[in-house]
């Protein structure tokens, strides 16, 4: 295929500080850093001239092998302090996996409104929870029954696979629904990247082996190299920076912050439907 003509440098840059802002978010939130991954890499491969039919798939598998060693480095982070409730991801480590099968299966066969509808969704039911929600919003004191976190684990997998994203937003809502501190939510949503990830980027690379002819060059599947080269190292450069950022600042300020990044990238993918 032939591709655009664009100057490498400076996208190259842009690729380099995106990376800086993902790992800060994923250690600032306990997300995998895929709510900034997608959106660039989309505007990215969009001046590369990959397909529309492609493009989001490139740019969801990408995100998540991005996110394998941000994840992976953010949990270590938020376990040192001893805030992480290793119970509760004992209980989803199944089911969530399951989850990422079930939702690899399925982006291997839609097309790319199912991947923007997730995402859209997603990001802009959160972001309202989190912009109106009052502390009497409850939907427990404590978390529910084994197979009630087993069907929270399964859907938190399934939609995270759809949208690029590492588990935290899922994760961090339902935590603080039943009661959970922020800060404990945000620490242990960050583990939940560890078991999405890797299972996740896997799904797409066998998922998108087929289309490889309408690929841009070094993709894997529908995995970018050049995009994971470029964002992954600064991404977990700065994800410690995040970490220690999360421990100081307020609930309040956590949750404002975090809904109105999801704010703007809801919007986003909802102008492109």
């Amino acid at each position: 295929m032939e591709w655009a003509s664009i100057e490498f440098l400076p996208v190259a840059a842009g690729l380099l500080a995106a990376g800086l802002a993902t790992g800060l978010l994923a250690g600032l939130f306990g997300v995998g850093g895929g709510l900034v991954a997608v959106p660039v890499l989309y505007e990215f491969f969009r001046m590369q001239g990959v397909p529309d039919d492609v493009r989001m798939h490139l740019c969801v598998g990408t995100s998540l092998a991005i996110i394998i060693p941000t994840a992976v480095r953010s949990f270590r982070g938020h376990l040192k302090r001893k805030a992480v409730d290793v119970a509760v991801l004992r209980q989803w480590a199944v089911p969530v996996v399951a989850g990422v099968a079930a939702g690899s299966a399925l982006a291997a066969v839609s097309d790319d409104h199912v991947l923007k509808v997730a995402l859209t969704a997603g990001c802009l039911a959160v972001a309202l929870k989190l912009l109106f929600q009052r502390e009497s919003w409850r939907l427990g004191t404590d978390l529910p029954g084994p197979w009630a976190m087993r069907v929270i684990g399964v859907t938190i997998g399934l939609l995270s696979t759809l949208m690029g994203i590492g588990g935290g937003l899922f994760g961090n809502l339902v935590l603080t629904l039943y009661g959970r501190p922020i800060h404990q939510s945000v620490a242990t949503s960050s583990g939940l990247g560890v078991l999405i990830a890797a299972p996740a980027t896997l799904g797409y690379i066998i998922g998108g082996w087929s289309k490889m002819a309408a690929l841009p060059p070094l993709s894997l599947g529908y995995v970018s190299l050049i995009g994971a080269a470029l964002v992954a190292p600064t991404s977990v450069l700065a994800t410690p920076w995040g970490v220690a950022l999360a421990h100081r600042f307020s609930k309040r300020t956590l949750e404002l912050a975090f809904a109105a990044y999801l704010g703007i990238v809801g919007v986003r993918f909802a102008l492109a439907l």
